[in-house]
This record gives C-alpha cells, structure tokens and sequence, in this order.
C-alpha cells in the first residue's frame, strides 16, 4: 500500500503534519486493513503477509498524535480502531487447535508470533511519541483498547510452552518491557490491578477479552487461553482479587474439572490462588449452589462429588503441611462453614480431617489461639454430622483433646485468661460430643484420670463431661 502522505513536506501548524491524514482518511485505512485482517482471505499466507506489511507501513506514515484522536473523552475514534485491529492481530498469532489440522507448526507459530512482536513494537512506540507530544492524560484513555489484546499476545508468547521459541519469547518479553513502560507501570501486578488507588487496573478487560475463550465449549479451541488465565490471575492478590471472585472462579472450577491431569493440576492451582487470596473465601458457598443447580441426587446411586468437595480437598491439602501460622489461621478460619455445607457428606473426607484436626490442635497459634479454637468448632460439627464413624476414632481424638486441655492448663502466661478460657470449654464440649458418640466410653476413661490429676482446671473440665453425660441418653446425637 502506497503512502501518498509520505511526500508531502512539513506544513504549518494547525493543518495536516508529515505522515498526517485527515481523520476521516486514517480510520477508514486502518478499517480496511481490519476488514482483511478478519476476512476469509487472510487465512491464505499471501493474504496475510500483504496485510501485515500494509498495517505496518500505515503505523510508520502515521503521525503519532493522531493514533490517539478521539481519546479525550470516550475510547471511540482511533483509539478503539486501533484496539481492534490489535485484537485481530493477537488472534493471528495465537497457536491454533491441535483438533483443528491445521499446517500451522510449532517453528510457524513462533515465527509469525516474533513478527506480530515487531509490529506491536513499532506501534507502542508511536504511541509513546504521541504521549509525550500531547502533554496530557488522554492518552491513558487512548491506549487502555490497545493494552489488552498486547498483553495477552505478550503472556501467549513469554512462556516456556510446545509454541514458543527462545527468538519468540524474547521479542515477547521485549513488547512487555515497552508495553509496562508506555503504561507508566513498574511491574505487571501494577499494570493489572493499578499503580495506585485511583488508578483503574486492566485486569477487568483482559478478563473481558478471555471470556469468550473461557467457557465449557470453547475454552480448549486456542491452547493458550487456560495458560494466559492462570499466569494473569497468579499476578493478582488479596484484597484487589476479591472484586473479580465471580470472572475467575467459574473458569478455575472449569478447568480444575477437566479429565486431562495437566488441565486439573492448572486448575487447582487457580482454585489454590483464590482461596489464599480472596478475603470472601465464603462467598464460594454461596455461589456453589448456583454452579451446581443442574446437578440433583435421584437416591440410585453414590453422589456425584460437587464443587464444594473439590474445594474442600484442596484447602485440606494445602492445611496439611502448612506450617505458617497466618495461613494456617486463614484455613481453619473457613473450615467450619464448608463442613456444614457438606453435612454428612464430609465422611468423604472423614481421614484427611482428622489428620488435619489433630496436627492443628498440637500447635500453639499466637495469645488468640484463633486456628485451635477454629479447628475445635470444626471438629464439634465432624463428630455432629458423621457421628457413626467417630467411635472408632476415640482413642486418638481422646488423647488430642486431653492433651490439649493440660497444655492449656498449664500454660503459664502465653494466652490470655478469656481466650483460655474459650479453648478450655470448645474442648470439653469435643470431650461431651465425643463421649455422646461412643456410647459413654470417655466418662468410664476419664473416671481413672480423676484419682491421679492435680491440676484443678482439667479436672473441672473432667467433671463437666461426666455429669453431662450421666444427664443425656446414648440414644443417638
């Protein structure tokens, strides 16, 4: 495509400038260059090439002021223009379906990706020029539609993955590097949620652009989609993540449900992310029976396993060998509520729990003692829902308890006295619960414990138990 513009020789100012075409002119060349973009003949390699080469020689002729034309005060004008070609061409370089058949090999991708890199290169740095030229903020409103179709292509292409090669992923990470430092942004967290407070994120419209990509029947059309997701949202903590719980939890749970091990390990570690950082962990059960709606237990065979349970597999996995006292407190913080969601369904993960109570009860959590206390109030609900297999538990949970009373007893001054206190009576009433469940074999147990302890607190705590029990029926809980 030929440049008349090119030629002509610098003007005076207030009329058109080197490069410049009149608007009008310039929109409808960049539409053109969109339509083929889009059209059915770019999928031919000639077809392709020429576009490309056309769009690229259109960036160079164009002044830079004018790529931002019509940003001032809504993203329509060139700025959206431009968006949209960016989109078509992050789409051209994307990986194709394995399914699909098509020629498109591993070195084809990465070479197409490293040109596509070039020419967002050459477009970043004409919008820098037009950014420093106009002196004022429009231009964050004007590169907003540019920046996340740029970023996608970016994360696509900076991975170690079967399309990327090592000449792609440089010129990828080359087109972050400008792509942060035209945005004004230190790091890609700053670039996705805000620099600051009054700085909107871009998080919300690159999930915007996934999200046709994301759902049940389209998610494994392009192969870098589910990757993209997961490294963008691993970008993203606590508490900026805690207002985008309902465009990254369907995703993760979709994934996290797929058959392929590589696709359920990248999902739960989406779901992992989100339980660290979302502070509204609970508002998962909220939406769970949403998610689940379609799914009804017709009495003839096992449950199927829901949502819920994968969550609650995961948090218990992650609970086992954590060994720092804040996670540990955010854990046992939601462990209660996920075991009344489940009611008596939690016997499906009856083993785990009880591995998980009793290394928690074991471990001093700071003067609020909030994981224990937590943990006991998990294990009251364990022992009220899935009472039939608590017997055969007794001894270790038995030992747990009592050894938790006497530690606490004895505590000199670490804990404060309410919060001994609290842990004290949460703990008796396991010892009640549990002595219910096992048909009254804790009071005969503890009556030898009675002639042989001297510390007054763990044998009020004794006491209690056994006159409870000889005032209730072992007639079921």
């Amino acid at each position: 495509m030929e440049q008349d513009s090119s030629k002509e020789s610098p003007s005076q100012e207030g009329s058109s400038s080197p490069g410049g075409r009149p608007s009008s002119d310039l929109g409808q060349a960049f539409s053109q260059i969109l339509h083929r973009l889009t059209g059915q003949e770019f999928t031919r390699c000639k077809a392709r090439n020429a576009a490309l080469q056309d769009l690229s020689a259109l960036i160079d002729a164009t002044e830079p002021a004018k790529l931002l034309e019509g940003s001032g005060t809504s993203l329509r004008g060139m700025p959206e223009m431009l968006g949209r070609v960016a989109e078509a061409v992050e789409k051209h370089a994307a990986p194709p379906n394995e399914q699909e058949g098509r020629s498109d090999g591993p070195s084809a991708v990465a070479e197409k990706a490293a040109a596509v890199g070039f020419l967002f290169l050459k477009l970043l740095r004409k919008v820098e020029a037009a950014k420093n030229s106009l002196g004022c903020p429009a231009w964050k409103t004007g590169l907003r539609p540019l920046a996340a179709p740029i970023y996608i292509f970016v994360v696509t292409h900076s991975l170690e993955l079967p399309w990327t090669s090592p000449r792609s992923r440089d010129v990828a990470g080359e087109v972050l590097t400008v792509l942060l430092q035209v945005t004004e942004c230190g790091s890609v967290a700053g670039f996705l949620r805000g620099e600051n407070e009054d700085e909107k994120g871009r998080f919300t419209g690159i999930m915007g652009l996934l999200k046709p990509d994301l759902n049940k029947e389209s998610w494994k059309n392009n192969p870098a989609t589910k990757h993209v997701f997961s490294w963008t949202l691993q970008q993203v903590t606590r508490p900026w993540l805690n207002q985008h719980l309902e465009r990254i939890l369907p995703p993760s749970l979709l994934i996290s449900d797929d058959y392929q091990t590589e696709n359920k390990i990248l999902g739960v570690d989406c779901l992992h992310h989100i339980v660290l950082n979302v502070a509204v962990l609970l508002c998962l059960l909220d939406l769970f029976p949403v998610l689940e709606k379609a799914l009804h237990w017709k009495g003839d065979a096992a449950r199927s396993t829901t949502h819920c349970d994968e969550v609650l597999q995961l948090i218990l996995t992650h609970m086992e060998p954590e060994h720092r006292l804040l996670l540990r407190r955010t854990y046992a913080r939601n462990l209660p509520a996920f075991v009344k969601r489940l009611g008596i369904l939690t016997v499906r993960h009856l083993k785990r729990l009880e591995r998980v109570i009793l290394g928690y009860l074991e471990v001093y959590d700071g003067p609020e003692e909030e994981a224990r206390l937590k943990i006991l109030e998990t294990l009251k609900l364990l022992m009220q829902y899935a009472w039939p297999r608590i017997s055969c538990r007794l001894v270790v949970l038995l030992k747990a308890l009592l050894k938790l009373i006497c530690d606490v007893a004895r505590d000199p001054n670490l804990t404060p006295e309410p919060v001994k206190s609290a842990l004290l009576e949460e703990a008796t009433d396991c010892l009640i619960l549990l002595d219910h469940c096992s048909q009254g074999q804790v009071k005969s147990l503890l009556a030898k414990i009675l002639q042989s302890c001297e510390d007054s607190k763990v044998v009020n705590c004794i006491r209690k138990v056994q006159q409870v029990s000889e005032d209730t029926p072992y007639d079921g809980t």
